[in-house]
């Protein structure tokens, strides 16, 4: 065993901390890369070469994992380290567009972009950096996200990844893009329902590829599908409609006497290495040219959690304090998985050929998506205080244009756009769906995607939109709760993307108030706490429009933006004209825009989220008014602008937007002698008006559901009207 301080070796592997002075078939097959100069990948999966050279990537790959996670005593080695070998195999057969539903496998991604250089970018040059940045500020975050070279996902919460393999996939048909699935996660079912409704939408579209890591662990325990048969798991694929389903069971090549379901293939012999190795790389090769040449194809690789490194199962999934680098059977597990000087240089080689380069000069997502030029939008500027519209009907016309002028664009709506008052946008764009049906705007080919499940709408969305496409995900905001855990993985990796994209944005329609008859099953306005917290990150905008005028400006800007969370919030009611185009402009870069002014005594303030909750405020306006004081009815379009610049990170923000209302500018909208903020769903949504005001105030809010006849009376019955207003202002005046 040769130590780190020799000389013969690559300037990259300063750092590794152990060497094998050689190995076994080196001298037979190690003599020059597998693939060749000026080629892409290896010529055949069945050459001995390029079989025994995936072998020694894979090794690679574990050895680095474990050194680097043992670094930091935390992160996690031991499912990566069961699909190593799929992993070389991909890169080795020139396939690097590779995604990952498991954020658990972070620090062997980060092994396979470091081989092939693309973590250069990021000063990462070798292996001691690669230890130094793991886990820390500025360097290489536990699970994957948006700033690293080379890697196309974020990964955090289990059952996302695929949303991303899908996106890419519709948007650059004939590249691959396989999508590493955990079995710890898969009886989660909206990986499976997922993948079922866009193979539905989209059954041409089948050049992704989920590779199932079957090994038998979750993070803590055995998995919940460790006990399926082969065959089980096999006919489970087919019943969701795949097509082909390539299993290779590690057991199958096992010559060392291993008992149990699941086996180290890196316990078997030379000869048994080789071969399971290469039936690897075949299945690969055959499920990636199934899945490219139209068939819905799944790849399953069956084999031990933690397979080469220190621990078995399980106890392999994570690092404690105490697991460092020195410890004895992270030493043992490192000599094992060692390599020579020579073959780590001639893997590096490899790994920076595969696919004509490095990642990060080759994978999709490290350039712009180009964008077709959306010309004029068709903005209709209705008249004020005349008849009553509807405002997501308003923008429902703009969403039909944008998808006209971009065949890329991407409407999904779980609980369909009809009950949202949206759908123009169905009639021009069509629901796409296998059934033609003229009744229901329904065709094949069609630009409205709409599975039940609110994380397939917003995973879909969000993936696009981080793959650089333009999409709008519509929702009913008391349903909206399950689709947003993606739509949040995605806006916090476009706040550190190292690219523009055009932003994620939403329409929530179907408030609290409108849904009375359905009662506290359609109530659910809390959600607006989410937003509001994320409002901090820097790159989150709640937008509120206040009538049909007022959403066609958020949604024009919105489209005008990029790398950002936008949510416009609106509701599917006619209600009232309120302002002019123009002021809507001035309250989305100023915050808020004043609605209406009466002088008196003294002056309340209203501070109004929302567009139905203006109704009692104008009421209680008019009763004040009666009594002799004045009021100012100020309508909270973008409550981020009206938070100050040190509340919020938009300094660390990629697409940084630094624009807030300044204390001048805030005490002449908001200043009064007493100030009520008003909203129909959440009370955090205004807490920059209350970190501000020196008024005395109050906040009146969303408190629960309850079944009701009218948005009367589900306002009143959470303290929403004129009287309470007019009754808590006097109060603070007094």
């Amino acid at each position: 065993m040769t130590v780190a301080t020799s000389t013969n070796i690559p300037a990259f592997c300063q750092g590794i901390q152990h060497f094998k002075d050689n190995l076994p078939g080196f001298e037979e097959y190690g003599k020059e890369p597998a693939i060749k100069t000026g080629e892409k990948a290896i010529a055949s999966p069945t050459d001995k070469a390029a079989v025994y050279q995936t072998m020694l990537a894979a090794d690679a790959l574990r050895y680095l994992t474990l050194q680097i996670t043992a670094s930091k005593q935390s992160g996690h080695p031991g499912g990566f380290a069961s699909i190593a070998d799929t992993i070389a195999a991909l890169v080795m057969l020139g396939y690097k567009n590779i995604i990952t539903e498991v954020g658990h496998h972070a620090p062997g991604f980060y092994s396979k972009v470091f081989l092939d250089t693309s973590l250069e970018k990021m000063g990462i040059k070798t292996v001691q950096d690669l230890r130094d940045r793991f886990r820390e500020m500025h360097g290489l975050l536990g699970h994957l996200s948006g700033q690293i070279p080379g890697l196309l996902n974020p990964a955090g919460p289990l059952g996302q990844g695929q949303h991303f393999a899908m996106a890419g996939a519709k948007l650059h048909p004939g590249v691959l893009f396989p999508v590493t699935i955990g079995d710890g996660g898969l009886g989660e079912p909206y990986i499976m329902s997922s993948f079922g409704h866009f193979n539905t939408a989209y059954p041409e579209v089948t050049n992704f590829l989920p590779i199932l890591v079957w090994n038998g662990y979750s993070q803590e325990h055995h998995s919940m599908v460790s006990t399926k048969p082969n065959e089980e798991m096999i006919e489970y694929w087919e019943g969701n409609g795949f097509k082909e389903i390539i299993l290779v069971n590690a057991k199958d090549y096992d010559d060392s006497g291993q008992t149990g379901e699941y086996v180290d293939s890196t316990l078997f012999s030379f000869d048994k290495r080789m071969e399971f190795t290469q039936a690897v790389l075949e299945a690969t090769d055959k499920a990636a040219k199934s899945a490219l040449g139209g068939k819905l194809t799944v790849l399953i690789i069956k084999q031990l959690k933690g397979a080469g490194v220190h621990k078995k199962g399980a106890k392999a999934h994570n690092l404690y304090p105490g697991d460092t680098v020195d410890k004895d059977y992270i030493v043992s597990a490192l000599k094992e998985r060692a390599l020579t000087p020579q073959a780590w240089e001639l893997v590096r080689t490899n790994c920076t050929r595969a696919n004509g380069g490095a990642s990060v000069d080759t994978v999709v997502t490290e350039q712009e998506l180009p964008l077709p030029d959306l010309g004029e939008l068709p903005l209709e500027e209705f008249p004020l205080d005349e008849e009553k519209k509807v405002a997501t009907t308003a923008m429902g016309a703009i969403a039909a244009y944008v998808g006209k002028q971009d065949p890329n664009f991407v409407v999904t709506n779980a609980d369909g756009n009809a009950a949202s008052g949206i759908n123009n946008i169905n009639v021009a764009l069509k629901i796409i769906h296998p059934t033609v049906d003229e009744t229901y705007f329904q065709q094949p080919q069609g630009q409205v995607y709409e599975p039940l499940s609110e994380d397939a709408c917003a995973g879909l969305a969000a993936g696009l939109a981080l793959f650089g496409a333009r999409t709008l995900w519509c929702s009913y905001e008391s349903f909206a709760i399950n689709g947003l855990p993606i739509w949040q993985t995605v806006t916090q990796a476009m706040a550190e993307l190292r690219r523009s994209t055009p932003s994620t944005v939403t329409l929530f329609t179907a408030g609290a108030l409108e849904q009375g008859r359905n009662g506290w099953t359609h109530q659910r306005p809390e959600i607006e706490n989410y937003f509001a917290a994320m409002m901090r990150n820097g790159n989150v905008f709640p937008l509120f429009p206040c009538d049909a005028n007022s959403i066609q400006v958020c949604y024009e800007w919105a489209l005008s933006t990029k790398n950002k969370g936008i949510t416009i919030t609106a509701s599917k009611s006619p209600l009232p004209i309120r302002t002019t185009l123009a002021q809507t402009r001035q309250g989305l870069a100023k915050g808020a825009v004043v609605l209406q002014e009466i002088s008196g005594d003294k002056q309340v303030i209203f501070a109004v989220i929302g567009d139905m909750t203006l109704i009692p405020v104008y009421e209680a306006a008019e009763e004040l008014k009666s009594h002799g004081i004045g009021s100012k009815i100020v309508s909270v379009i973008n409550p981020r602008r009206l938070y100050r610049p040190s509340d919020v990170a938009w300094e660390t923000c990629s697409e940084k937007d630094g624009g807030f209302l300044s204390d001048a500018e805030f005490t002449n909208i908001f200043g009064g002698d007493a100030l009520l903020g008003v909203t129909g769903g959440a009370s955090a949504m205004l807490e920059p008006v209350m970190l501000r005001s020196n008024s005395k105030r109050d906040v009146f809010a969303w408190k629960r559901g309850e079944t009701a006849s009218s948005a009367g009376q589900i306002m009143a019955f959470n303290g929403l009207n004129a009287g309470n207003f007019v009754k808590r202002a006097i109060e603070l005046l007094e």
